[in-house]
């Protein structure tokens, strides 16, 4: 019984796989499928069965809507079709903008009114009728009357701008606006009918025309929309004018083989205005090839390439568009004529009754020669924390109007902080830490043992590196010593520092418990040290760095006789900066770097801070 059974069912087997090879045979007589259409099946039956895991299954969901191969729709039957807009999805092997247009750097400085075409206001229409919209050919009006007389219907404006009525005739209404369309039909209505006769109209909608969008645009092609829509609409539809090569001056609407109005985009980007225009089926907007092109390219509000025609060429017209800043004193022009170069550098006044040529580039510039210095005031002082000084002006002359309390502020330490001074200190630690990465990338290695060591030590000096770049000196300038002040030029944005008098000592660095502590006129740097905790392990004790009040800065260790000296006494306000030692046997450029870590501590107090 049951080998009765078994092969009971591999007869059946057998019978459904004959089967199935003669429908197969014989369907794709008809419907031959190549191997991407079966891939394309298989995947959709695999879609198809996820879906089908995360969905209910009803007898009564089935859809009767065919869609095509490819489409967006969850139907997964072959050979139905979609009546639902690709929403700017693309079809396999269909053109696109980045296959058939040509590719582009982008400009540095972009066509003036560029933005216009920023935004989606083309997708933004109102679902209500406006007031002022004039009826166009094609509208259609919904008109009743009851009473005496009763008559329903829904008419359209013909080609020559009217409605027509039974018994009542033709009715112009074309460029009537939407809100006068029922007092002007009721008007008509009534000559006729006078008496017991109601009568209510209703604008449904408008009709939208189709027209064209060629030339110098990213998408030209064919566009549908409304009469009463702009030329902005219709460009911004086929993808904006290309800036390379599409003028923003010269777009012609043309109807009939004859231009019957253009547009200047610039006129509308500085006046608000466009032509005064209900499109019409088949009207064609044509944007013509760029014109004369001035590129302005810094000093000024509106730093665009500018599109100019001929009689527009010159000086006084870029000034109106481009609008320079307030202290532009020269403008700088750039050219060819002749076939050679040509440069002139005029001010503003002189520019303007200039004869430019297509081309030509333009910056500019503030070129005053300052003759006045704003100077700044830091530190322990009263009034006003700007000076403004005539150029020329020495510290002294400036010291004499800034008001201080001797009793708080240290006038005999003061310094200064110069911009200048702290760019030359970023340069030199740059170079060193240049100069560190030389000899650590191209130090010579003379085994497999002692690369492995190098490359550690590269990695670690790289960090060290990229550390030190972060800091930002102070730029200053030391102007006292022993109670004296230098007389110097000051240059602009100088800052004047006027310390405050204290009672502390500044101790940092490598020591356990950086602080400050109260100066004691007997006490050594060992004291303050001890002080402060005692040096750490990775502490320099041959090489403690003092910085003075004023901005000095001097040398010392503990077992040398620095504080001997009457001239060498730590004051009250110094600092002493305890600095790291570099083992030798790790690093082969302890040179350098000791080196840097002096610059840094010096340049910015980065060790106390």
């Amino acid at each position: 019984m049951k080998f009765l059974d078994i092969g009971t069912i591999i007869k059946s087997v057998l019978f459904v796989t004959y089967t199935a090879l003669i429908c197969s045979l014989s369907i794709g007589n008809s419907f031959a499928q190549s191997v991407e259409q079966l891939q394309q099946l298989r995947e959709r039956a695999q879609q198809s069965q996820n879906s089908t895991t995360t969905q209910s299954v009803s007898p009564l969901s089935i859809s009767t809507q065919r869609t095509l191969p490819g489409a967006t729709s969850s139907a997964s039957a072959m050979g139905q079709f979609s009546t639902q807009p690709r929403n700017g999805v693309n079809l396999p092997g269909e053109p696109t903008i980045d296959t058939v247009f040509p590719a582009q750097a982008p400009m540095e400085n972009p066509p003036f009114a560029a933005n216009l075409f920023i935004g989606g206001f083309e997708s933004e229409r109102s679902s209500g009728l406006n007031d002022n919209y004039l009826i166009a050919p094609g509208d259609k009006i919904s008109i009743w009357l009851w009473g005496a007389v009763n008559f329903s219907d829904v008419v359209t404006v013909d080609n020559q701008g009217n409605i027509f009525i039974p018994n009542i005739g033709p009715v112009r209404i074309a460029n009537t606006p939407a809100g006068s369309v029922n007092e002007t039909v009721t008007a008509k209505i009534r000559q006729v009918y006078t008496n017991d006769v109601n009568v209510y109209v209703n604008l449904l909608t408008s009709t939208p025309v189709s027209l064209y969008v060629s030339g110098p645009v990213l998408r030209p092609g064919q566009y549908a929309g409304l009469a009463s829509d702009s030329v902005l609409y219709y460009l911004k539809r086929a993808g904006g004018i290309d800036f390379q090569r599409g003028s923003f001056r010269q777009i012609d609407i043309v109807r009939d083989g004859k231009v019957v109005a253009s547009a200047d985009l610039y006129a509308f980007f500085r006046n608000g205005k466009l032509p005064e225009i209900s499109f019409k089926d088949g009207d064609t907007i044509l944007v013509h090839p760029i014109g004369n092109t001035i590129v302005v390219e810094t000093g000024a509000r509106n730093s665009f390439t500018f599109e100019f025609l001929n009689e527009e060429l010159n000086g006084d017209v870029v000034n109106y568009f481009a609008r320079p800043g307030e202290f532009a004193s020269h403008a700088s022009v750039s050219g060819i004529r002749s076939n050679k170069q040509f440069a002139r550098y005029l001010s503003v006044e002189e520019f303007a009754s200039l004869e430019l040529r297509a081309g030509d580039t333009v910056e500019y510039i503030a070129d005053h020669e300052p003759q006045i210095y704003r100077i700044n005031v830091a530190g322990a002082f009263a009034g006003a924390s700007q000076v403004m000084v005539d150029k020329g002006a020495r510290l002294i002359d400036v010291l004499d109007h800034i008001e201080a309390d001797t009793t708080l502020s240290d006038t005999q330490n003061i310094y200064l902080l110069r911009e200048s001074v702290a760019v030359k200190q970023k340069e030199i630690i740059e170079e060193g830490l240049r100069r560190l990465e030389r000899s650590m990338f191209t130090a010579p290695i003379s085994s497999t043992g002692e690369g492995a060591i190098r490359a550690q030590e590269a990695q670690l000096v790289a960090d060290f590196i990229a550390r030190a770049r972060q800091v930002e000196p102070q730029g200053r300038v030391v102007v006292s010593e022993n109670g004296e002040i230098a007389n110097i030029l000051l240059e602009p944005n100088d800052t004047i520092v006027i310390p405050e008098v204290t009672d502390l000592v500044h101790v940092g660095g490598e020591v356990l418990l950086p602080q400050s502590v109260v100066f004691n006129p007997d006490a050594t740097t060992e004291d303050y040290v001890a002080w402060a905790g005692g040096f750490t392990e990775r502490a320099e004790d041959e090489r403690i760095l003092i910085v003075r009040k004023n901005g000095n800065v001097t040398f010392t260790s503990i077992n040398d006789s620095f504080l001997s000296s009457n001239d060498s006494k730590l004051e009250p306000g110094d600092q002493i900066i305890v600095l790291p030692t570099i083992d030798t046997k790790l690093l082969q450029a302890v040179k350098d770097i000791t080196q840097i870590v002096y610059q840094i501590a010096i340049a910015a107090n980065v060790a106390t801070n």
